[in-house]
């Protein structure tokens, strides 16, 4: 699933929700299910794509109007008009499947390349402008800001064979089994119509294709290569479902032939699935996987053959050391850019402007018991968090970064809670102020001395959350001195629900102490436990003086 773009553009590529729909301009790379998903309820005028996107998209959501399409082919650029100033897109062959391009955006942002998905061989790079790209060793003479990466396979280190040498393949498997009485070829997927079609030129004979078991992979091909389909479901090659239930489906086709006394059907699975995951193979059969000069058969009689239209981390590697460019982002986030080892070598480590103005960050002035300084405001935690459970070193990444970078939050309430690698898992409310603010009881000047009256009553009573807004750089320590200098910002603090055990509240709003869990955990991180909010009342006592003397 694609990610969505950093706040500070003013465009969005491959997403269609409702975050991605407040953007002024929007890309299609191609027409792939993943990168169209919310499509028909999303899209909306200017969405960019080649004329063979858009018109396979419509055959998938007829609903959607023709109107909100921009066309723009291989090759060509297009002057963008925007309220934050103009740029440039151009569009380049993304050596992925029909109509698949690649977006090079150029403007006041920056030189940003966004691969959508792509394979990056030599034949696909030189088609870029040449300043962008190095010579014998040297750098380009105008490296990219930004590369937004297809990291498919990133994680993959092996040599993957180039699309024609896997087709012959896959032509040299059919020679060897000449009995078999039907070939079946899971080439369902848009950008494999070319192993059909060579197929189909090699032994002359066209491929059956089922519209009612593929009816999707049916438009496409009568859209590319209508000429080569066949209506008769007794032809020789016939297409086959490559995803839902495959060696099951396999067995029984093979069960079925010996079952009725006949030779047994070819089934062969032209994909990188099998050799990048562990599917359909045993620990003492793994070893085959290293075999690409040819197919091989598993243990379900599938024959595979390592056919790909995405990148191996070496040709990501390869593209990047052409490229040099000075942020790699990847665009699937399965695997990280930071993977890499060009990322880990060469990107730059510490922030730039350039990128705090991409991430729509802004500094702010802040007041500390040293002096007065600078620190970052930003919507969200740059620093992206695995999405599984949060450990004790996830949270340390996130103490370790705010301390570094001395990031404060702006208000939630205007800020979308997004990242570069989309929309946030945990944010920073989730990893270090939650610890703080479930401590803190927030109340109002009129529900304040209620709360203090009713402390008495019961030690389970639940307090509402209520916002209070700081209108005023306040003279206090801790945190309220990063709360206070966000002037006319609304923070909401989280209230505990059993307030003798959280907290100890004096009748001023005073808390006296943190939890020892809290203290414990910011003692495993190095980190100095923050000093207590003050109390309320006085911010808002202060807060009716600074009025007055207006």
């Amino acid at each position: 699933m694609p990610i969505e773009m950093p706040k500070g553009l003013p465009f969005s590529v491959d997403t269609w929700t409702p975050s991605s729909k407040r953007k002024r301009h929007h890309f299609l790379t191609h027409a792939h299910k993943d990168h169209a998903q919310g499509f028909s309820a999303h899209a909306t005028f200017p969405t960019y794509s080649t004329l063979f996107t858009r018109t396979l998209i419509r055959r998938y959501y007829p609903q959607v109007d023709e109107s909100i399409f921009v066309g723009i082919e291989t090759g060509q650029s297009l002057a963008v008009g925007d309220p934050d100033g103009d740029f440039t897109v151009t569009a380049f062959d993304a050596n992925h499947c029909p109509g698949a391009v690649m977006f090079l955006f150029e403007g006041s942002f920056g030189n940003i390349l966004h691969t959508g998905d792509c394979r990056l061989t030599p034949e696909c790079l030189l088609n870029l402008p040449e300043k962008y790209l190095g010579k014998k060793g040297k750098k380009p003479l105008s490296p990219l800001d930004y590369v937004f990466l297809d990291c498919t396979f990133g994680q993959f280190p092996s040599n993957m064979p180039s699309r024609h040498a896997a087709i012959q393949q896959v032509i040299n498997c059919i020679w060897k089994h000449p009995n078999a009485r039907t070939v079946y070829l899971t080439c369902d997927l848009l950008g494999q119509e070319e192993i059909l079609v060579q197929v189909s030129q090699t032994f002359g004979a066209k491929i059956y294709v089922d519209k009612i078991k593929s009816p999707e992979c049916l438009k496409a091909l009568e859209l590319t290569v209508p000429e080569i389909l066949s209506q008769d479901p007794s032809s020789r090659f016939q297409l086959f479902d490559g995803f839902h239930r495959l060696y099951e489906r396999a067995k029984d086709k093979i069960s079925e032939a010996r079952n009725n006394f006949q030779h047994e059907p070819l089934i062969i699975r032209p994909s990188a699935q099998w050799y990048a995951c562990d599917e359909g193979v045993s620990d003492t059969q793994s070893h085959k996987k290293a075999i690409f000069d040819q197919a091989v058969r598993d243990l379900y009689g599938v024959w595979h053959v390592c056919y790909t239209i995405h990148s191996s981390r070496d040709e990501l590697e390869w593209a990047l050391e052409l490229l040099a460019p000075k942020w790699v982002v990847s665009t699937t986030p399965s695997c990280r850019a930071m993977e890499l080892n060009y990322v880990k070598k060469h990107c730059q480590r510490a922030f730039d402007d350039s990128l705090w103005s991409l991430l729509d960050f802004s500094e702010v002035e802040s007041l500390d018991s040293h002096g007065a300084g600078k620190s970052v405001g930003c919507s969200n935690l740059m620093e992206r968090i695995p999405n599984r459970c949060v450990d004790a070193e996830s949270k340390a990444v996130v103490i370790s970064t705010l301390q570094r970078k001395r990031l404060s939050m702006s208000p939630p309430s205007k800020r979308p809670m997004l990242t570069l690698f989309g929309r946030a898992r945990l944010c920073l409310q989730d990893s270090i102020l939650q610890h703080e603010l479930n401590e803190i009881v927030s109340v109002g000047s009129d529900s304040l001395e209620r709360a203090a009256t009713d402390e008495e009553q019961t030690s389970t009573q639940k307090v509402k959350v209520i916002e209070v807004k700081l209108q005023d750089p306040l003279d206090s320590n801790g945190m309220a001195e990063r709360v206070a200098n966000c002037e006319e910002s609304k923070f909401t603090y989280a209230a505990v629900e059993d307030v003798r055990k959280q907290t100890a509240i004096s009748s001023t709003g005073f808390s006296r102490s943190y939890d020892e869990n809290l203290r414990r955990f910011y003692r495993t991180v190095h980190v100095p436990i923050p000093r207590p909010l003050p109390s309320l009342v006085k911010l808002m006592d202060a807060n009716k003086k600074m009025k007055k003397r207006r």
